[in-house]
């Protein structure tokens, strides 16, 4: 198989980690060869807290992945998210010593640089720099300034910090897992590759990636990215709110969520209830689904009123920056049932969900069609050669990833209108509420090979590979 089509992303969830691989077709679409998916042991809130189970979550995904597409992988993008990831705007610009020149790649790469020296708070250290609009010679709103003529080059730039130990924390995990990290993305900026379309962007939307840990924002305007924003809540809260609120085990919680969970508490009725088996001999527990949706909604509400502040900080209610697209729900927490009527309730913004089907062929798209592999897919799309913001650079490494997999049986016993209904399986799969005999998955991600030195991140990956090969 030819490695120069290959690509491969990587994302640490809190609840899951996927390794993707892929290959753009001759329709110019993305096939997917292989998907891998393991539990995320040692991540909390998108930050890793625990070395050696992350390692081994990643060779586990990465290694389903491998077998699945038959590829050895050697080189991933990863997606960097968490509570420690913040965004700011900055104008910079340069005087030219030569007006009479076009303008080149070689002077946007030197302002970018000089937004580069941006004095960050200790700790912290810049991921992406991203160009808004430029000025040329106080000529405003150019997207593209390159072939103009001018002397002073000005821009407002998006600039993305996140924390130095978080970040390197996540790249000594691929690194000790036996892989090369190509590249790194902001897990917002890839989910809205994945789910948004160039119509979208344009005419202003705002993306919320619900993920196990976190909640992520990112506004787009004018094709431009505008706003980005990480909410420290996700679907591992409501989890845990239902597990206290009900007193039972956290995986009877999260069985409960996905398969009779709804945010709109509402539909339910008083009489419907569900039957969880007690532990180790211990009576039945009963549980009513109408207290179960008002557990869950208390949560929902919270996080979308944190998201809705975000919004409107932007100031989307200003015409010049109004969302005509709406809003966009993606990653596993948009699965939950009533939600979008919910966020529609809450921010009155028209709102869809968004699957990552857009830019897979066909056949292949079946295998992502769920929100939650959004972020996945987008960083397999970061990893590709046609990606408009990366170069790639096919690079060869030596070296197999060897891992054992270990699954554990989950049970579950529901009795909804005096139907019993038990569930066992060796390998946990996700549990659709539409259908009561499905086995319910837990977790899956994969990886390939492929090097990625992107414009605005070549400096930054070089100096961070740097830091990880040293410390070693």
């Amino acid at each position: 198989m030819n490695k120069e089509n290959i690509a491969v992303g990587l994302d640490i969830g809190t609840t899951k980690i996927v390794a993707m691989v892929g290959k753009r077709n001759e329709y110019g679409k993305l096939e997917i060869l292989g998907i891998g998916n393991a539990k995320s042991l040692g991540v909390k809130r998108g930050v890793v807290n625990n070395i050696t189970q992350t390692i081994q979550s990643i060779q586990h995904a990465v290694a389903q992945a491998s077998a699945e597409s038959g590829c050895k992988i050697n080189d991933v993008v990863l997606g960097i998210a968490g509570q420690h990831i913040r965004s700011i705007h900055h104008q910079e610009y340069i005087t030219r010593d030569k007006a009479e020149t076009v303008i080149s790649e070689i002077d946007i790469d030197k302002l970018i640089a000089q937004v580069q020296k941006l004095n960050m708070l200790p700790g912290e250290e810049i991921i992406h720099v991203l160009p808004q609009e430029f000025k040329v010679d106080e000529e405003g709103g150019i997207k593209e300034p390159i072939g103009m003529y001018g002397r002073r080059l000005e821009a407002s730039f998006h600039v993305v910090v996140g924390q130095s130990a978080s970040i390197r924390n996540a790249g000594r995990c691929v690194k000790d897992s036996g892989l090369e990290l190509s590249g790194l993305t902001l897990e917002p900026l890839a989910s809205a590759d994945a789910v948004l379309s160039q119509e979208e962007k344009e005419a202003g939307v705002a993306l919320i990636d619900i993920g196990g840990g976190t909640t992520d924002l990112a506004i787009f305007k004018d094709g431009i990215i505008r706003h980005t924003a990480v909410i420290p809540f996700g679907g591992n809260v409501i989890t845990e709110d239902i597990k206290e609120g009900c007193s039972i085990i956290e995986k009877q919680a999260e069985q409960l969520k996905i398969r009779f969970g709804s945010a709109w508490p509402g539909e339910n009725k008083d009489n419907e209830i569900v039957s969880i088996p007690g532990l180790r001999g211990q009576e039945a527990k009963e549980i009513s689904l109408k207290n179960l949706s008002k557990i869950i909604h208390a949560r929902v509400v919270e996080i979308i009123d944190m998201v809705f502040s975000e919004i409107k900080a932007y100031g989307y209610d200003n015409p010049r920056k109004k969302l005509i697209a709406g809003i966009v729900l993606t990653g596993g927490g948009s699965e939950l049932k009533h939600i979008k009527q919910l966020v529609e309730y809450i921010t009155g913004i028209d709102t869809r969900i968004g699957y990552p089907n857009e830019h897979i062929s066909g056949e292949s798209a079946k295998l992502v069609s769920r929100p939650l592999y959004a972020t996945a897919v987008g960083l397999m799309m970061e990893s590709d050669i046609n990606n408009s913001r990366s170069r790639l650079y096919v690079q060869e490494h030596p070296g197999t990833v060897k891992i054992q997999a270990k699954t554990e049986p989950v049970g579950i016993s529901v009795e909804t209108k005096g139907i019993q209904m038990n569930t066992i399986t060796d390998k946990p799969q996700q549990k659709n509420p539409e259908d009561e005999n499905q086995e319910i998955q837990v977790d899956v991600e994969q990886g390939t090979s492929a090097y990625i030195e992107n414009r605005f991140l070549g400096k930054f990956i070089k100096k961070f590979k740097d830091f990880i090969d040293k410390a070693e």
